[in-house]
């Protein structure tokens, strides 16, 4: 058996473009309707959401059936849930809160293995990343299709873009601009101008400093521009927000809406 190819890796690197969805609903039902929709990505949230292991694992296996890839963003910049992130078979991992150069490296050490490479991850024989050992040269190979991105979100992170973009191993800058409006003093508003040029001006860092860059907005204008701009891979909307608008909208059509709470 044959290990999977991470194509979501491929296509950031070739810089062709990957358009995808936010997923904060933590179920594999919900999971398994949006994996059909046709994103190039949907991104399983473990930072902002009430997902647990077992519940990102039964996501992964929804799925497995469909050509959206699965991107995990874990809920911190830590060895051990990155290990066990990746055991149960996720291959593009996104680390938030990423500072500086030093902090980069340990992302990717998270998903190495010590041979050789300075990586830290665990050893085990088993896992389903390896197809429960049915992958034979998976230890050897699994680096190849790991693919790690690196959230900046900080003034410290702004500082710091090319070195972080320089660290052996991060596959993509992620931009996230909720913490950075507020880093930058307009909490809650990443649409305010001034949020917006810094937006801009990373984008170009990143993409100057010769690493893919990618974002989220549910704001479809913005994100046109930040894919005009250069951005290679944009999450453009949240299974949530969908949820929540669609039914606010419904309720509001036949004059319900007054109901919402008690």
């Amino acid at each position: 058996m044959d290990m999977p190819i991470n194509t979501f890796k491929r296509a950031i690197v070739e810089r062709k473009r990957q358009i995808g969805l936010w997923s904060h609903l933590s179920s594999y039902v919900s999971m398994e309707v949006i994996a059909g929709a046709g994103f190039d990505w949907i991104l399983i949230d473990m930072e902002h959401s009430p997902n647990e292991l077992f519940q990102v694992h039964q996501q992964l296996l929804a799925m497995a059936e469909y050509a959206t890839q699965p991107v995990v963003r874990v809920a911190w910049n830590d060895k051990v849930m990155i290990k066990r992130v990746i055991d149960i078979g996720a291959q593009t991992i996104l680390v938030p809160y990423v500072q500086n150069a030093d902090e980069a490296r340990a992302a990717v050490a998270a998903t190495r293995y010590p041979s050789g490479a300075g990586g830290l991850r665990g050893f085990t024989a088993q896992s389903r990343a390896s197809r429960f050992g049915r992958v034979k040269d998976y230890h050897q190979r699994a680096a190849q299709e790991m693919c790690v991105i690196v959230q900046v979100e900080t003034r410290e992170a702004l500082d710091n873009i090319e070195a972080i973009a320089a660290v052996d191993g991060v596959d993509g800058v992620f931009i996230g601009p909720g913490d950075l409006s507020a880093s930058l003093g307009f909490l809650g508003d990443a649409g305010h101008a001034d949020v917006q040029r810094v937006v801009i001006e990373s984008i170009d860092r990143i993409v100057a400093a010769g690493k893919p860059a990618g974002i989220l907005t549910g704001d479809r204008s913005l994100a046109k521009n930040y894919i005009e701009r250069g951005c290679t891979f944009a999450a453009v909307g949240a299974d949530i927000a969908l949820l929540a608008r669609a039914a606010e909208q419904l309720a509001q059509e036949f004059g319900c809406a007054s109901g919402a709470r008690r």
